[in-house]
């Protein structure tokens, strides 16, 4: 097996700093990205959709666990023997959710399949996100999963729900960090050092910041 050539030191480290500057640049590029994602415009749910959680029925506005911005993954569904490895890794890949709550954020799963198989999968994982079935409604297709895999975010205000952004494919690689997830959200991660229109709620980074069982409680979902 190959492997990258060896140098002296003093060579590895001034090819690491002109590397260090590409990605400082890439990171400013996504920054700048995300605020333009914050300035995007939304549209209206207008459709009534109804799932099955555990503890029964529930509509969309349900899964913001009283909340004001929802992240939803669609998690590909075929079948209990034909499990999507690559939605089994991006829900690994989900860090504990209390980051999130504190900022206003819930993050849900939604597959079109029978709850009892999503449960069972959930229980043989150790997964704690919710998970919800729309088996018997069109949400999936509408919200451009089809039979596949889909990320969508929601913002509630004035009692109604908007869809605000929307990714596939590729586009969903690289989340997994509470970061990456709040920069989808139309208010971002909400701190001062941020581009984000006027009006938007923000503090100063860091300070909200908390070991993840000294949140108040009520950025709790249990």
């Amino acid at each position: 097996m190959n492997h990258p050539p060896i140098v002296p030191t003093e060579h590895w480290q001034t090819a690491l700093d002109t590397l260090r500057s590409r990605e400082k640049m890439l990171t400013r590029q996504l920054d700048a990205l995300a605020a333009a994602r914050r300035r995007l415009p939304m549209t209206l749910v207008e459709q009534e959709y109804v799932f099955e959680g555990p503890d029964g029925p529930v509509g969309l506005a349900d899964l913001f666990q009283g909340r004001r911005q929802l992240i939803v993954y669609t998690f590909m569904w075929h079948g209990a023997d034909d499990i999507c490895s690559g939605c089994s890794m991006f829900t690994d890949n989900v860090g504990h959710p209390a980051h999130l709550n504190a900022r206003d954020v819930t993050l849900a799963l939604i597959s079109g399949g029978p709850l009892a198989d999503l449960m069972a999968l959930r229980h043989r994982m150790g997964w704690t996100l919710p998970w919800y079935s729309s088996l018997h409604n069109s949400f999936n297709a509408d919200m451009g999963a089809g039979d596949g895999f889909a990320l969508n975010v929601f913002l509630r205000a004035d009692d109604r729900i908007f869809r605000t952004y929307s990714t596939t494919a590729r586009g969903v690689e690289r989340l997994g960090s509470n970061w990456t997830f709040l920069d989808l959200t139309p208010y971002g991660r909400q701190e001062t050092w941020e581009d984000s229109p006027e009006g938007w709620p923000q503090t100063q980074p860091y300070q909200w910041w908390r070991l993840h069982d000294e949140y108040d409680d009520s950025t709790d979902p249990s």
